[in-house]
């Protein structure tokens, strides 16, 4: 298998006792950050529940999270999630290979988890211990998630005009003196 996500988790930037920071230095895929994180520099405990939460997302919906599929109508795959589960319409995000092997509403609970996973405030989003839970009790009732942040990490010129674009070479030349 080919690994699909790098530098999932920004546990190895956290000192031995803290739990939340601020950082200048990228140390997760676009995409897979959380709100806070790329707008921002902040990270917390509740940054990777961010990502876990696309992760769910991507495997129930066999999508990536910027799907080529998505584009023309929507910025992402949590945007996409979202106006299905808004239009009661949770069914349609489900891969056939995952309704193959899984009973559907299973599949639903975790879009569910994963939009709750993909909140936009840190302090909306649920901790792990709290998403296994979930996960492990197929009756408990789970929270409303609230509507997600979208945002998108391509150019605002969009992928036509980035194709028209001339490259252009250019060169260096470097000068190293020496003493006789």
């Amino acid at each position: 298998m080919t690994p699909k996500i790098s530098d999932f988790s920004m546990a190895r930037i956290f000192g031995a006792n803290q739990n939340h920071a601020n950082t200048t230095r990228v140390v997760e895929t676009y995409g897979y950050m959380s709100p806070e994180y790329a707008m921002g520099g902040a990270f917390s405990m509740k940054s990777d529940i961010y990502a876990y939460g696309v992760l769910i997302l991507e495997i129930v919906s066999g999508m990536k999270i910027s799907s080529p599929q998505l584009r023309s109508n929507f910025s992402s795959l949590i945007s996409y999630a979202w106006r299905l589960w808004e239009e009661g319409k949770a069914t349609e995000l489900v891969d056939s290979s995952v309704v193959a092997s899984c009973p559907l509403h299973e599949a639903l609970r975790c879009i569910h988890i994963g939009l709750l996973c993909v909140q936009d405030h840190s302090s909306d989003r649920t901790l792990m211990s709290s998403v296994l839970s979930m996960i492990e009790n197929e009756s408990g009732l789970l929270p409303t998630p609230k509507q997600p942040a979208y945002f998108t990490t391509s150019n605002c010129e969009g992928e036509e005009a980035r194709e028209n674009i001339e490259n252009s070479l250019n060169a260096i030349s470097i000068t190293t003196l020496e003493g006789r």
